[in-house]
């Protein structure tokens, strides 16, 4: 019988362990891909003490139990020890043909990953508090709370593929963010129809602002998005029958410059009613820009809205717009405007006054193109105590 293998302590060895000539510990083990694969360890056993200037660490049995224990789940003992880069590398890979700004923030996150300390980190070691951690050094760094809430789903995301692949068995992402880092989110408020009106008076009175007033009466009355009303164009307009046709929008970045999308998903591709005000409007729009010059772009033209150079108007124009006219609106008005002022307070104001106005919910689904109605119901936290109280009263009428 051969002799066993011992330690420097005299200890017996099992089968693949050993001990080099440092003190240092080695398993050898093959992994499920057949590939021989090392572990070390400066302790045999919890017990031992670790030699004097080295890093502190499990001991090698412990390790031993531990892909043993991956062994026996199925685990992938190489897919755990890639690092959190790699795996959202991956994530990304198998889920190509997105959109540009899906792939800018793609990019955008990579880049924070590959600056922070997470990133190098294999994911299997990646604990709950190192994932909060993240969230709160990324807090430190001024990232909103909405952008660390996208990058943390982005994140979560990555690690459920992780496990579903058998290589992790928990997700560190899987937490409440909003118990880590406080949610400052400013939150979207519509206009009252008091404001509505009063808005719309103070357009049409000022010289600065009155040219943009068709534009806000249709998003007003039509709920658009504002990157689908600057995609608008003569051909979507159906007069005769009073619909709007949306079927893509218009987008602009610093690379590519102008470009056309279709809507994220199938029900944003929808045809809204035109009411009188805005048919009104649009009609207004189409005398107005009789003659002008327009681009085309990716086979679009004639875009109803343009800028002063003939070319269409984007997401950022508007944004400038309405910065400054709440400024200039708040100044001569004792009820100041929503704090967030932009297009999307207007979209908001749509859907929530049918909402309050008792529009079937799904309905109302359709005509703001919302692939949840979840989202669409959510329109309905918006109610005053007044519309509450009128709905009561109603109800109980009944």
């Amino acid at each position: 019988m051969s002799e066993k293998r011992r330690d420097n302590q005299n200890r017996i060895l099992r089968s693949g362990e050993s001990q080099r000539k440092d003190g240092r510990y080695a398993y050898k083990y093959t992994d499920i891909f057949g590939k021989v694969r090392f572990v070390y360890a400066w302790k045999l056993v919890p017990t031992d003490k670790t030699p004097a200037g080295k890093r502190d660490g499990i001991s090698l049995r412990e390790k031993e139990k531990e892909i043993r224990k991956d062994f026996e789940d199925g685990i992938d003992t190489v897919g755990k020890k890639m690092t959190v880069c790699d795996l959202y590398a991956k994530q990304i890979r198998h889920h190509g043909n997105v959109r540009h700004n899906t792939t800018k923030g793609r990019e955008r996150l990579m880049k924070l990953l590959e600056a922070d300390k997470l990133g190098s980190c294999p994911i299997d070691s990646v604990k709950p508090s190192d994932a909060k951690e993240w969230a709160l050094r990324m807090k430190e760094k001024g990232m909103s709370y909405k952008t660390i809430s996208n990058d943390k789903r982005s994140l979560k995301a990555a690690f459920y593929t992780a496990i579903q692949d058998d290589c992790i068995r928990k997700n560190p992402f899987d937490f409440q963010l909003n118990t880590v880092i406080k949610d400052d989110t400013e939150p979207k408020v519509p206009l009252t129809a008091k404001q509505e009106e009063s808005l719309l008076s103070f357009m049409q009175s000022d010289s600065v602002y009155r040219k943009y007033r068709d534009e806000v009466i249709i998003l007003l009355g039509t709920g658009l998005r504002v990157s689908e009303l600057c995609g608008l164009t003569e051909t979507d307009l159906d007069f005769e029958e009073r619909v709007i046709h949306v079927d893509h929008q218009l987008l602009r970045s610093a690379e590519t410059g102008y470009y056309i999308e279709k809507p994220k998903t199938q029900s944003g591709i929808r045809q809204i009613p035109m009411s009188k005000k805005v048919y009104e409007a649009l009609g207004r729009v189409l005398k107005n820009r009789r003659g002008a010059k327009t681009a085309t772009v990716d086979g679009y033209s004639n875009f109803l809205f343009l800028n002063r150079n003939g070319f269409p108007k984007t997401a950022a124009s508007y944004d400038s717009m309405f910065r400054g006219l709440a400024e200039k609106y708040n100044k001569s008005h004792e009820e100041a405007l929503p704090r967030v002022m932009t297009p999307h307070t207007l979209r908001h104001t749509f859907c929530t006054n049918l909402a309050n106005a008792g529009m079937n919910p799904k309905a109302l689904q359709y005509i703001m193109g919302h692939s949840n109605i979840t989202m669409t119901l959510n329109y309905y936290a918006h109610a005053t105590f007044a519309s509450a109280r009128a709905e009561m009263e109603r109800l109980i009428a009944v």
